[in-house]
């Protein structure tokens, strides 16, 4: 139960107490990170339905973006802003990777990526029709599937959340995870099964261009594979 928590605690703004926990709880805790996104999908799909009920789609959409924000705290911005960053920094001098990384402050890259992510999403929820709650519910569930394969399959680019995270996941844990998201593509919204199509190529896009996996990595996947799975569920 406490690595449950420690999950909610990290990847949400839920005012939760505080727990005893050690370090191998709180590395064990990314096993239940697809369990925190179906917090912050109820916490988006829920105000998005009520106010696509009551006809006002783009006043719909801003209050979903605004809870998905809030919810998460724009933890996973932050980490596709700096990988963003990096990604152009590396463009130039593969040396200065680690050390943009490491930077505190945002630059023009990542002000862009973060500023289009935004206006992705709010253009896709409103393309949404009040029938595909339940799928939207399940975007944030599926795109946290993401970490426990990027982990175990990218390089770790430094002592970290990312390389800690590394020892608590195995391959029957990714299984399982994997075989619940697919089972939802297929009971709820297909389109949800792109999951399995995003999810490499951002473990294949992190490998050629960053190098390896950090935290950063995690919180720009997850940004990416929901802007993925919601412009499937439009799209498809």
């Amino acid at each position: 139960m406490r690595q449950v928590v420690l999950a909610l605690q990290f990847m949400t703004r839920l005012p939760l107490p505080a727990v005893r926990a050690t370090e191998d709880d709180f590395v064990k805790s990314i096993r239940w990170f697809p369990l925190a996104g179906g917090v912050v999908g109820a916490a988006v799909a829920g105000p998005w339905w009520l106010g696509a009920k009551a006809g006002g789609d783009w006043g719909a959409a801003l209050i979903g973006l605004i809870a998905w924000v809030a919810m998460t705290g724009a933890l996973h911005l932050d980490g596709l802003g700096d990988i963003a960053d990096a990604a152009g920094a590396a463009h130039k001098d593969r040396e200065r990777l680690s050390a943009v990384l490491a930077d505190p402050h945002i630059g023009s890259f990542g002000v862009v990526a973060i500023v289009l992510q935004l206006i992705a999403k709010l253009v896709l929820l409103h393309a949404l029709v009040p029938g595909q709650v339940w799928a939207l519910l399940l975007v944030p569930i599926c795109a946290r599937v993401g970490p426990l394969a990027w982990t175990l399959v990218l390089p770790p680019l430094h002592e970290g959340l990312g390389s800690r995270f590394r020892r608590a996941v195995g391959w029957p844990l990714v299984a399982c995870w994997c075989i619940l998201a697919a089972a939802a593509g297929l009971l709820v919204a297909s389109p949800l099964l792109v999951l399995f199509l995003a999810m490499p190529i951002w473990g294949w896009w992190l490998q050629s261009r960053i190098g390896g996996i950090s935290g950063d990595g995690h919180g720009a996947g997850i940004e990416l594979v929901e802007t993925a799975l919601l412009a499937a569920l439009v799209l498809l």
